[in-house]
């Protein structure tokens, strides 16, 4: 089967769901599918070609199809070569003006699916990918649509254009040929819009893979770890809803030695550049510059060594705790004691059990900082909590991900 994903991220831009897209496109391939990647970076349509054996490259080296042609045809190892197209009169963005580039390119590379990975922000709230199902249905031998909903907030459009919007995601559900959730509250709201929607929950973005040769005690100290300080992972871009803030203010008052380590790039939407300065005031404000490591954007290898450094993950969504949270995921699949907020979707719920899979605080800093110490006493709660959390990451394997998946796809043929 040739299946094409398309994403509003790609490595190496930083983002969830941009991680996400690589990882079930490499699991897909693993399962002998041929697997494409679009996205668009930096107003080109770059296509990544994702054999079974191969992690993404540098981008004159990873079978990359860039839109619009510049300069000579990029190296490519299977065989592919930049497409004969006209050149978009300006850069590409994910309004409707893509749709010819988008087009281009899969009369190209000829899938049986097209695959949107669709999340509000990752398309700058732009509703080009809401209307191209649409749009390819006029089509004559198009490749089959899904989408999978990675969150279920409208774009922008204009002002006071509340109907416009909601109407525009509707359309997106309706219009594909298989639509997947990737858990149950998703799933329902989903239903309410008239689709009829599969679940595949999401797995760890980042493998336990750490560089060759690593070591954990020179990582830490690498960080300035020192023994007996307790070193606490955050991992992910800084928005309003993770609760980083809560975080720091929490820290400052823990009596015992501590460093934080805060492991991710930039995010770039307006709102997160104004929180994460918002962050940066709040360590300074408590004198915390020289306790606070920030990694930047890092590699998955980096980054899965800086959290097996790591005592324990403190992730305080304002929002809740939920299994679409890549983050969490990758904190529990590298054996890290988390602390997270309770969640608010039953099925999460169950299964974030409190002081068995994670520790539990409200996402406020009191609160917080209670059970930052009470982890940081307890050896055997932390013993616990990993173990737990280990056993629930390997029921999200991305093998089993990519498995459904070919059901999804058998059931829409």
């Amino acid at each position: 089967m040739r299946v094409a994903l398309l994403s509003g991220e790609y490595p190496p831009q930083p983002g969830g769901v941009g991680d996400y897209t690589r990882r079930l496109g490499l699991a897909l391939a693993a399962r002998r599918h041929a697997v494409a990647a679009l996205t668009i970076q930096a107003g080109q349509l770059l296509l990544y070609d994702l054999p079974a054996d191969d992690e993404p490259g540098p981008a004159d080296d990873n079978g990359i199809v860039i839109w619009p042609p510049t300069g000579p045809a990029p190296r490519v190892r299977q065989g592919r070569s930049a497409f004969g197209v006209q050149p978009s009169a300006a850069p590409l963005d994910w309004s409707p003006r893509c749709w010819p580039a988008v087009i281009a390119a899969l009369h190209r590379l000829q899938p049986d699916w097209l695959h949107i990975q669709y999340q509000t922000g990752a398309y700058a709230m732009r509703p080009g990918v809401n209307l191209l199902p649409w749009r390819l249905r006029r089509l004559p031998g198009r490749p089959r649509v899904a989408v999978t909903f990675h969150d279920l907030l409208e774009p922008y459009l204009l002002p006071k254009a509340g109907p416009l919007r909601r109407w525009v995601n509707r359309r997106l559900a309706r219009d594909a040929d298989a639509v997947i959730a990737t858990n149950a509250a998703d799933a329902a709201a989903l239903r309410a819009l008239g689709a009829r929607p599969a679940v595949i929950p999401i797995g760890s973005n980042i493998p336990v893979a750490p560089p060759p040769g690593y070591g954990r005690a020179a990582w830490r100290a690498r960080l300035g770890a020192a023994d007996g300080e307790l070193l606490v992972a955050y991992f992910g871009l800084l928005s309003p809803s993770k609760g980083v803030d809560l975080l720091v203010e929490a820290l400052a008052g823990l009596e015992r030695p501590w460093r934080l380590l805060l492991v991710g790039g930039a995010a770039t939407a307006p709102q997160d550049v104004a929180y994460a300065a918002g962050v940066r005031a709040v360590i300074e404000r408590h004198g915390l510059a020289a306790r606070v490591i920030a990694t930047g954007h890092a590699d998955p290898s980096a980054v899965s060594a800086h959290l097996l450094a790591a005592d324990a993950a403190a992730l305080p969504f304002r929002d809740g705790a939920s299994l679409r949270r890549g983050s969490l995921l990758a904190a529990l699949a590298h054996g890290l004691p988390v602390l997270t907020t309770p969640p608010t979707d039953p099925e999460a719920a169950a299964l974030l059990r409190d002081g068995e899979v994670t520790l539990l605080a409200p996402p406020a800093p009191a609160a917080l900082r209670v059970a930052l110490a009470r982890l940081a006493a307890d050896p055997a709660l932390r013993a616990r909590l990993a173990a737990g959390g280990r056993a629930l990451a390997a029921r999200f394997s991305w093998d089993a991900i990519a498995a459904r998946h070919e059901g999804v796809y058998g059931a829409g043929s």
